[in-house]
């Protein structure tokens, strides 16, 4: 035991028998969030948190730092609806992004400001879809972190509500009917209509005609006897004729797909046919202006491609390539410019190299390459957006580590593209050298990581280490305050692209998912080796990071090599993975890690649960953990387990700490929040690894 006094937090002789294993879980009493017991541990680790935080060199200079670099802003791209434009900024006064729309007379009006609705900054915009005719928008609002989502619907012109709010919409597309009176969504059922426990889960697929009750009106046309983690995806073509509807259980990477002509069945009762059921693959189709169906799938093609077909019969045997797969980049994403005044229609389609964003174009008929978009530097694009009427223009976000978000404007007709929109904030950024770095894991594969620090720099430094590896998820450049400020003070910091993200294609991330977890977290030691190995930083001078899935990735990093890392900031994680499924979305991220209820899938969770591999007398490195109350996706009490057997087991002196924070969530917060975590968060792993900060 340290001689840090921390909290008192009994240990419970809790050991259970899960098909053969024998797994003690001494802190359960710190599940029960709302127990006097874990109040009291909680104000305690907040006490104890701040004696140590407020004292922190540099924090508050880097506070201030933070807030410049952010005072940036953002803008995003524009979506279209005729000559009327829609799209989101946000200037260095305010707290989020703003959404706005522009007429064709140029005056611009703001449509949904999130602190207009909630001065206490703490209600977000979850997403928003204007209808085809521009009159109506459709938009999600969430307050307190958690991601529950109402829906409301706005007149355009006016302002005025005429629809909602309706509850129970977290995670919903919304499909406009033409004409703006009606539209499909996706709705979970009430709680009284569920077993208890599984209010998170049961969604269907609902019509709704805009000002009717949804609870008395709406008409279910799908997920009906389906499974109780499905997710579901909607979509109506430009022309109304066509539904899809793509279905995933809950992360898992495949989904099912159906296709109903409108044109012959009512909106009401569509007759839809399969397009992929039950084949291990992730497939999307959309309906073109041209009448083809362009088919987006991973099937047989991990780096993906795109294929099309006749929407009439759009079946396997059916589909034709398009754009094949790259024997090395990963296709993303797909724009088509169709405008009479080109000589020839054609296809954009976005890739990432190694995580490293470019855009290639290509005859729409034929799928030939004729070239490809030059990009700013080595960043990442956020979608190419195209009118849905058609045209010669596409408009795509770009960022990378040194540039605040910017929309690029391409022009088919001349080849050209010039910025159409820059970050609304002036901001004096630091020179940084970010350079792409290969390197060995342990079974050989070569993975690849961005090391940024400043030109010229040499010798071991201070250095952060971020990863995450799961769900498909890739870490891609871009702008970041908290990178700039820790590499302006003269520090290194590395992101890695392990196995279990997309960086590589779906194969990269199976590689790093269910009975290959551990490669992910071989992976990270293979950075942190290849960091010290190259010079750039020594054990006593690393610090690890990683939040969600990427807390995980720092919890089983610590367990295992805790000789490796000084410091390691774990952010809302997941610890505990033999109880994970039962709390919060755990049901819907178990094809991701396996399930404790199968033996062998089992035994897999135990290898590497961090909470289960603590042991006592381990000198384990610095730790703070930081957790957000309103949580609705990670629940807090992974952390408080862990902190708990960390501060019980620990045989060094460093301290492990727990940064509690109230009505927030796992995702969107607002910008004076994420100053003051990144700020506690970089002043913690600076003080631990040396890293001098410069003092206002």
């Amino acid at each position: 035991m340290t001689g840090t006094p921390y909290p008192p937090a009994p240990r419970q002789d809790i050991v259970e028998d899960l098909h053969g294993h024998r797994v003690a879980d001494p802190y359960r009493w710190l599940e029960d969030a709302d127990s006097d017991e874990t109040r009291a541990w909680l104000a305690a680790q907040d006490e104890l948190f701040h004696k140590v935080a407020d004292a922190l060199p540099g924090r508050e200079g880097l506070r201030r730092r933070l807030g410049e670099l952010l005072g940036a802003g953002s803008v995003g791209s524009p979506v279209w609806r005729g000559e009327r434009r829609f799209f989101t900024r946000r200037t260095a006064e305010q707290e989020h992004p703003v959404l706005y729309t522009v007429g064709p007379d140029g005056t611009e009006r703001v449509l949904v400001d999130p602190v207009a609705l909630d001065p206490d900054g703490t209600t977000t915009l979850d997403g928003w879809q204007p209808d085809r005719e521009g009159r109506l928008l459709a938009y999600k609002v969430s307050t307190g972190g958690d991601e529950e989502s109402l829906l409301y619907v706005i007149d355009i012109a006016t302002g005025e509500r005429v629809d909602g709010p309706i509850d129970r919409t977290r995670e919903s597309s919304v499909a406009w009917l033409p004409g703006g009176e009606a539209f499909y969504y996706a709705r979970r059922l009430p709680a009284r209509a569920v077993p208890q426990g599984e209010e998170q889960y049961h969604r269907r697929v609902y019509l709704h005609r805009v000002g009717t009750e949804p609870d008395t009106h709406d008409v279910m046309i799908f997920g009906e006897g389906r499974d109780k983690t499905n997710y579901y995806g909607v979509d109506v073509s430009q022309d109304g004729r066509w539904l899809t509807i793509s279905s995933a259980q809950g992360t898992s990477p495949r989904n099912d797909l159906w296709i109903a002509d409108l044109s012959a069945s009512s909106p009401a009762r569509p007759a839809m046919r399969a397009v992929q059921e039950g084949v291990d693959a992730a497939t999307g189709i959309l309906v073109g202006r041209d009448g083809r169906a362009y088919i987006f799938t991973d099937r047989d093609a991990p780096r993906s491609r795109l294929c099309v077909a006749d929407p009439s019969d759009p079946s396997y045997g059916t589909w034709r390539d398009l754009v094949p797969q790259d024997p090395e980049a990963v296709l993303g994403d797909f724009a088509i410019l169709d405008s009479a005044e080109l000589e020839r229609p054609v296809l954009l389609a976005g890739w990432t190299r190694h995580a490293i964003s470019e855009i290639t174009v290509h005859d729409l008929a034929t799928g030939e390459r004729l070239g490809a978009i030059p990009m700013p530097g080595l960043g990442s694009i956020g979608g190419i957006i195209e009118r849905p009427e058609g045209g010669h223009e596409a408009w795509f976000g770009y960022a990378d580590n040194v540039t605040p978000s910017s929309v690029l404007r391409y022009d088919a007709r001349t080849g050209e593209t010039t910025l159409w929109a820059s970050a609304p904030g002036t901001v004096e950024v630091p020179e940084i050298e970010t350079r792409q770095v290969a390197y060995t894991s342990r079974d050989g594969t070569e993975v690849r990581m961005l090391v940024s620090s400043l030109p010229g720099s040499s010798g071991p430094r201070p250095a952060v280490l971020y990863g995450y590896g799961g769900f498909n998820i890739p870490l891609t450049p871009a702008y970041s305050a908290g990178i700039l400020a820790w590499v302006e003070a003269g520090g290194v910091y590395a992101v890695a692209n392990l196995r279990g993200g997309s960086e590589e294609g779906e194969e990269w991330h199976r590689a790093g998912m269910r009975e290959h977890k551990q490669n992910v977290f071989d992976d990270f030691h293979a950075a942190a080796e290849k960091l010290v190995a190259d010079g750039l930083t020594t054990p006593s001078q690393l610090a690890i990071s990683g939040g969600s899935n990427g807390g995980l990735l720092v919890g089983a990093a610590l367990t295992q090599r805790p000789d490796l890392y000084r410091a390691v900031v774990c952010s809302a994680p997941l610890l505990d993975m033999v109880r994970y499924e039962r709390f919060g979305l755990g049901q819907t991220w178990n094809d991701e890690y396996g399930t404790a209820d199968d033996p062998e899938e089992l035994g897999w969770l135990l290898a590497y649960s961090p909470y289960h591999n603590v042991h006592a007398g381990t000198a384990y490195p610095a730790t703070l953990f930081t957790t957000f109350g309103s949580d609705t996706r990670v629940d807090p009490l992974h952390a408080r387990k862990f902190c708990a057997a960390l501060q019980h087991a620990t045989a060094s002196d460093a301290p492990i700490l727990m940064r509690n924070e109230a009505e927030v969530g796992h995702a969107a917060r607002s910008v004076s929040r994420s100053v003051a975590l990144t700020a506690d968060t970089l002043a913690f792993m600076a003080a631990q690894t040396g890293l001098g900060l410069p003092t206002p």
